[in-house]
């Protein structure tokens, strides 16, 4: 196959023309090799290095099936992988991303997160300028969608990757397909493309769709005459297809492109040779054996990824058990400590113990004196509630005594009221009798037996006078018994308040009745019944 390549550089069909040797560089975009050979003279330039490209001039329809050895692949896909990136083949951009996913898998390998940062095609370019202008997009973005991709693919090698690539890129319209301006018989532009299945008309404006299509197994014959070219079908009821070129040199490459792809195509529907056959089988033998080698590696590598696994296990534990045994040694020193602590705390609480107890037993005593106060104070209280309920009884008694008395007073003025009527009825009766009298009567002039008729109605009138004096001394002792009594009814009052306040103290509250309160109420504004004062004249000893 490198044979074939180097044949179709189309070198043979120049002129030897003053042939010398000298060293000369050929890059295969991935390798470099150095060798001695022949170059013929031509327009190129002359210093050395000179660099030459190795392309392939025919196309394979089936990539999977015809490119046999790895190198071939390898070439190849690089020459497909240039001409996508250059847009000479178009490439739709869903498309685009895939197949940079490919190209990624096949120079880096299996993906791994912690190795393949964001970033890290950050220099490469697998993506067409026109895909990356066509979207408002940044180089992150675009990554990030070929890196979702490329994590996809894990454990494909570089050569899989590669004819993946391949499979995909061989199903674009564009693929292995030359073309030549031409025009047909009417003077029409049109272009000529040439790849391995036959010959297709197209549009210039339209590279994509051909007009017509002439497959290598429906064309006769192929001839051109000065510029002049035409197809000749099987099928004689078909026109010829007559069209021109512009240049000689490009009629010669059409029709080398031509013989060549009518060649390779009628080929590959023959029995292979001999030799490719052995270089089938060899290459078949080789990925078998590659294969092998493969799943051997992906078995110690996975083998390997276990015992690392284990190790960083084993690793983690060890500094697990580490820190386990540091955290324990500290907890050791922190118990002993403790220790330490909690012994001088229990002699603490020892100590607080034996003092709690001593307290204790001081409460205990004070307990019981409280409780012997608290029994006096109960029978204190009782007794001192006998004592105001017997002041109560007597204030009551007193109450209604001062009550009689006021009555017998009211009796006792009705009567002075009266007695003072009758004398002065008595006396208003004895002026008009001394009035009326013209002679004054001795006792000696009168006989005792004989007495006048208006005198003994005098003295029956006089029976009911009263002197001056005898008023004022009864005025005088009422006086003083109304004194007396004020005086008792206020050491009684002041009795009952030092006895109030001698049991407030021992009542309980939540025993007062509601007159209890509204006494209470009555008592603090000054509205309650005084037992007797200076308001109440009319409080009188019971004596009178």
């Amino acid at each position: 196959m490198a044979s074939a390549l180097a044949a179709k550089m189309g070198l043979n069909s120049l002129r030897r023309k003053q042939a010398k040797n000298f060293n000369v560089r050929i890059t295969t975009m991935d390798a470099d090799m150095e060798f001695s050979c022949e170059v013929l003279d031509h327009d190129v330039s002359k210093e050395e290095p000179i660099t030459l490209n190795f392309l392939a001039k025919f196309y394979p329809e089936n990539a999977e099936e015809e490119l046999v050895q790895d190198i071939t692949q390898h070439l190849f896909f690089l020459q497909v992988k240039n001409k996508i990136l250059e847009e000479e083949i178009y490439c739709p951009p869903e498309a685009s991303v895939l197949l940079a996913s490919y190209a990624v898998q096949a120079k880096y390998g299996d993906y791994d997160p912690n190795v393949h940062k964001l970033g890290f095609l950050a220099q490469e370019e697998l993506l067409p300028k026109r895909v990356i202008n066509l979207y408002q997009m940044t180089a992150e973005m675009w990554e990030e969608r070929i890196t979702s991709c490329y994590a996809e693919h894990r454990g494909r090698t570089r050569e899989d990757a590669e004819m993946e690539y391949l499979k995909i890129a061989q199903d674009l319209e564009m693929y292995g397909i030359s073309y030549f301006p031409i025009r047909n018989k009417k003077g029409t532009d049109l272009l000529l493309g040439v790849d391995a299945l036959g010959l297709h008309i197209y549009d210039p404006d339209n590279k994509l769709t051909p007009k017509c299509s002439f497959p290598w197994n429906e064309i006769r014959n192929i001839s051109y005459s000065d510029r002049e070219f035409a197809i000749k079908p099987l099928d004689k009821k078909t026109d010829v297809f007559k069209f021109n070129s512009s240049k000689l040199r490009v009629n010669k490459l059409i029709l080398q492109l031509c013989m060549g792809n009518h060649d390779l195509f009628m080929r590959r529907r023959r029995v292979d040779s001999l030799e490719v056959q052995q270089m089938k089988a060899q290459a078949r033998e080789e990925r078998a054996r590659k294969r092998v080698e493969r799943q051997r590696l992906e078995r110690e590598k996975h083998l390997r990824e276990v015992a690392e696994r284990a190790r960083d296990d084993l690793e983690r534990r060890l500094i697990q058990l580490q820190d386990e045994a540091h955290m324990a040694n500290d907890a050791l020193l922190r118990s002993e400590e403790t220790a330490d602590l909690l012994a001088e705390k229990a002699q603490i609480a020892e100590e607080e113990a034996k003092l709690l107890s001593q307290k204790a037993s001081e409460a205990e005593a004070e307990m019981q004196r409280i409780k012997v106060t608290a029994i006096r104070s109960e029978e204190e209280r009782r007794m001192m509630e006998q004592k105001m309920l017997e002041a109560e009884m007597m204030a009551l008694k007193m109450a209604d005594e001062s009550e009689r008395r006021a009555m017998e007073a009211d009796q006792l003025k009705q009567d002075l009221q009266e007695a003072r009527d009758s004398e002065r009825r008595a006396k208003h009766k004895l002026l008009e009798i001394t009035s009326k009298s013209t002679y004054s009567v001795t006792p000696s002039a009168v006989p005792g037996d004989v007495m006048p008729p208006d005198l003994s109605f005098s003295r029956e009138n006089l029976s009911f006078d009263f002197k001056d004096t005898d008023m004022k001394r009864l005025s005088m002792e009422i006086e003083k018994e109304k004194v007396e009594y004020m005086e008792k009814s206020k050491h009684l009052q002041e009795q009952l308040n030092e006895l109030k306040t001698e049991i407030e103290s021992l009542k309980l509250k939540e025993r007062e009745t509601p007159l209890d309160i509204l006494h209470n109420e009555n008592t603090e504004k000054g509205t309650s019944k005084p037992w007797c004062s200076a308001t109440r004249p009319w409080c009188l000893p019971t004596e009178l």
